[in-house]
């Protein structure tokens, strides 16, 4: 018999990621390159619109310098700034948390917009509609910050009961019926949607239905002020858990032997997760599809499943798509206009399909 000794499954795994991944120089590349296609495509989101704005004096505008008419400058600063860095910061929140959910759920579909956590951040921002007596940016008109604190704790807290209900059915239930289970919710959240929104006035309704269209125009200073805070502390919270959750990746059994509190890993990830989600469609309503677009093109380009890359690749790519999707919307149309979750939706619905078709003749839907 032979003493020399097979490697173990956890060894396998970790030789194939280390043949599967990019070399550091390469995946320094990528990084680099995707930095710069949103530093990039922001100022173009500064330049391009229904009004063409010179890049220079763009440029003299954010630097603090007066640009060569004061409309210009306006409309820099206070109109097509706040919105990319709107689309900048939610985009990042977004595709942390498609990656996170398909971390935790095994599926390549999970995305908070698929799962119904986005819905049930809708129906949290609907039920304070109905109690503050008023909608989205009237809200914040009338108490100022605290309002803006408020909206986006009222989003969250509806997230938040969503995912701890698929966290008890995620014992129970495989992938497919857990993404079946999760659908089913966010539908449910529509209909309270609409049920809430019957105690409110006609004005009050239309406000919501604005909102609800999604999009990233609008975020005022107020919103960034919360917003940005809460998408850096939700990220941060998911990357201080890279180790546990490339553990998770070999099956629970296997991170509880390496001494990995799975029971904690969850709860930490699906707080980081209604956190962000909540935030973003708190300011932005809901929008479809990014988390789960962005998850799959950060694998694809760096070629490995380790969360330490994953986590910064997805925050990128999430900010650079959204600022993506965000200019298509506001391009100089000249006979109609765009909705962003449209363009989300042909971005998105092909991934999908892909996705579902690839998966070894649709058989398995996990991970």
């Amino acid at each position: 018999m032979s003493d020399v000794a097979l490697p173990s499954p956890r060894d396998a795994i970790a030789t194939e990621a280390i043949h599967l991944r990019p070399p550091v120089n390469r995946r320094g590349l990528i990084y680099l390159l995707v930095a710069a296609g949103v530093v990039a495509v922001f100022l173009l989101e500064m330049t391009i619109g229904p009004v063409q704005i010179p890049f220079a004096d763009v440029v003299q505008a954010l630097t603090g310098a007066h640009a060569s008419r004061l409309s210009w400058e306006r409309i820099v600063l206070f109109a097509r700034l706040p919105r990319a860095v709107n689309a900048l910061f939610s985009g990042a929140a977004l595709g942390t948390c498609g990656l996170l959910l398909q971390t935790l759920f095994r599926n390549p579909l999970a995305d908070p917009y698929v799962l119904g956590t986005v819905q049930g951040a809708r129906l949290g921002v609907a039920v304070l509609v109905v109690i503050a007596g008023v909608a989205g940016n009237t809200f914040s008109a009338k108490f100022g910050l605290m309002g803006d604190v408020t909206m986006a704790a009222g989003a969250t807290v509806g997230s938040t009961l969503l995912m701890l209900v698929l966290m008890a059915a995620a014992r129970r239930v495989n992938g497919v019926t857990l993404l079946i289970l999760g659908l089913m919710l966010g539908f449910l959240c529509l209909g309270l949607v609409s049920v809430v929104l019957h105690f409110t006035d006609e004005g009050q309704a239309n406000v919501f239905q604005y909102w609800d269209d999604g999009s990233f125009s609008g975020a005022t200073r107020n919103q960034l002020m919360v917003l940005i805070p809460v998408v850096l502390l939700g990220i941060g919270l998911a990357s201080s858990l890279v180790k546990p959750l490339n553990a998770m990746l070999l099956g629970e059994s296997y991170a509880e032997t390496m001494g990995v509190s799975v029971a904690r890993v969850r709860l930490l990830a699906f707080a980081a997760t209604a956190l962000l989600a909540g935030a973003v469609t708190a300011y932005s309503g809901p929008i479809a599809f990014l988390g789960l677009v962005v998850a799959h093109l950060s694998r694809g380009l760096f070629r490995t499943s380790d969360h330490r890359v994953l986590i910064p690749a997805a925050a990128l790519m999430g900010a650079l798509v959204a600022l993506i999707t965000d200019l298509v919307t506001h391009l100089p149309w000249a006979k109609h206009f765009l909705h962003l979750n449209a363009v989300n939706g042909l971005i998105g619905a092909p991934v999908v399909i892909w996705v579902i078709l690839s998966r070894r003749g649709g058989r398995t839907m996990e991970l």
